[in-house]
């Protein structure tokens, strides 16, 4: 009979999991890490906040992603590279391996929480853990329910994580000992053969992302801050600036990752955050900074000195770096992780060609080709095998968590931007003055200037140039920017260089865009850019 610890809203039993040894219901925090500690699952920084390693899976691991192919999505899903299918079959006989799998652990470790802020349209979730440490991560990142709502709560969507259990790949029909599947007749997904935290939260981000479009709601890989009666949404891949921009001195954070866009205006779907810690500064960066020095922050990855200070430059074991922490410790941030209608919405790019400004005004038309475009570069070490930035396109700045088609969310964003007058704009944080490579990387300072100048009006009445290419307007001025970093042909010593290089990339928007040319208006398909050889 397996001991139990907590409060336990449920029976293990109903998810086919026979317990052997304790189990861990709902523990808060402070509890999962110290038992985390006391199981070497990882050790203290010197500030006290858990410091743990993922072992060879540093990142998300997007070719062991599955969906189950069965007959209720089976239409919804947009199969493919991104969305891959598997067989019922398949599904079946590796979550019986990963229920007796975690039947047999001596410990697990059990959270219900929420998926969304916003609990008119929260999805209920349990998480069950093989670590304490994973487990503590989930409690980070999900929405923690009071006392009166653990009591009711029913979980609508379950995920089963093994980390430790390897699949055979040749004898499970899967591609590694790597798997995370999920299955939305079975409302579960199963996870394992890798340590690394964030596969858990995206399973979840994914389910939400085809739940929630049904009934009007835009999903959304983004954060998002406001000022009470200015909010902004800021799109982009991992690495891009999201968690680091939206982190504004002047403006409360509402969340850093997914949120959703309802009627009364956008929720974040976490209770955390899972910041980027590769270089991270007191000086740049000072809230996020101060979260990896508070006990209940998770740091993944990281390498520490002999005093067991963490050295944010030191990418020995992995670029992506991470810490997962309670959004409750970033001081500035909204009470209710909920914000009103945005005023701006931001596509952020890094762009690694070092071509496009710094700061774009879009056309709603443009800004319908961006979203579906989403051009960025992925950043070394956020996906296994990347070890440096590269170009990349990904439909809605999130292709990987979107199973549907990217124009379902295109023609939603569009539908409510039109609605309440949002403004778009594109911002590069990646390079100026040449390619990676030759040039440097935008300065975080301008960035937050031209950020603050654009949603505080101050770029409504500026001059602006029509980029002969892209066809956006850029600003000849920008407070505390220098003119010359606003027009990135100017920051190039080579001029011919820039121009063929730009040429290149806008005829790469142009060959991937080529699969939603049917599915557009010609309005958004004039949008384009054009290469001016």
């Amino acid at each position: 009979m397996a001991a139990t610890h907590g409060t336990p809203t449920g029976d293990l039993n109903a998810h086919g999991i026979t317990p052997s040894g304790e189990v861990y219901w709902n523990q808060d925090a402070p509890t999962l890490i110290e038992l985390a500690v006391a199981r070497n699952e990882g050790v203290y920084s010197s500030h006290r906040a858990l410091v743990t390693e993922t072992g060879e899976r540093t990142g998300r691991s997007p070719n062991d992603k599955f969906i189950v192919d069965e007959k209720t999505t089976s239409e919804d899903i947009n199969w493919g590279n991104v969305n891959i299918s598997t067989d019922l079959a398949t599904f079946t006989r590796m979550r019986a391996k990963v229920a007796d799998y975690l039947s047999a652990q001596g410990t697990l470790f059990v959270q219900d929480l929420y998926c969304g802020a916003d609990f008119s349209e929260a999805l209920p979730i349990r998480v069950i853990n093989q670590n304490a440490w994973h487990n503590a991560f989930a409690r980070n990142m999900f929405i923690r329910p009071d006392a009166e709502r653990l009591s009711n709560h029913s979980p609508e969507f379950t995920v089963l994580h093994a980390p430790h259990f390897e699949a055979d790949a040749e004898e499970d029909g899967l591609n590694s000992q790597c798997f995370v599947i999920v299955n939305y007749a079975a409302k579960e997904v199963i996870i394992g053969g890798t340590r690394y935290a964030g596969e858990i939260k995206k399973s979840i981000f994914s389910v939400m992302n085809l739940i929630l479009p049904k009934k009007g709601i835009l999903p959304m890989h983004c954060s998002a801050n406001t000022t009470g009666e200015n909010t902004a949404i800021f799109f982009g891949l991992s690495g891009t600036g999201k968690t680091t921009l939206s982190a504004d001195p002047n403006r409360a954070l509402i969340g850093d990752d997914e949120h959703g866009w309802g009627a009364n205006g956008v929720f974040n779907f976490e209770g955390g955050c899972y910041a980027k810690l590769i270089d991270l500064s007191q000086d740049d960066e000072p809230e996020i900074f101060g979260t990896t020095q508070k006990f209940g922050t998770v740091l993944e990855n990281i390498v520490m000195d002999e005093n067991g200070i963490p050295d944010f430059a030191d990418v020995s074991k992995t670029q992506n770096t991470r810490g997962s922490y309670p959004i409750e410790f970033i001081e500035n941030r909204t009470m209710d992780s909920k914000g009103g209608h945005p005023q701006n919405v931001i596509f952020l790019t890094c762009d690694a060609f070092g071509v496009l400004p710094p700061i774009s005004r879009l056309t709603p038309e443009q800004a319908a080709y961006h979203f579906i475009s989403g051009y960025t570069a992925k950043v070394a070490g956020t996906e296994i095998g990347v070890k440096e930035p590269q170009a990349t396109f990904s439909a809605c700045f999130g292709e990987p968590f979107m199973p549907m088609h990217p124009g379902v969310y295109a023609d939603l964003l569009s539908k409510k931007m039109e609605e309440h007058g949002s403004n778009a704009w594109l911002i590069n944080t990646g390079w100026s003055g040449g390619a990676y490579g030759v040039g440097k990387r935008m300065k975080i300072k301008y960035t937050r200037a031209m950020l603050n100048a654009a949603m505080d009006g101050e770029l409504d009445n500026v001059e602006y140039t029509t980029d002969p290419r892209f066809g956006f307007e850029v600003p000849v001025e920008c407070p505390n920017v220098p003119s010359e970093v606003l027009q990135p042909r100017n920051t190039w010593e080579d001029v011919a260089s820039f121009d063929s290089t730009a040429d290149n990339l806008a005829e790469m928007f142009n060959e991937n865009f080529a699969r939603y040319e049917a599915g557009v208006s010609p309005e958004v398909n004039a949008a384009a850019p054009q290469s001016l050889a």
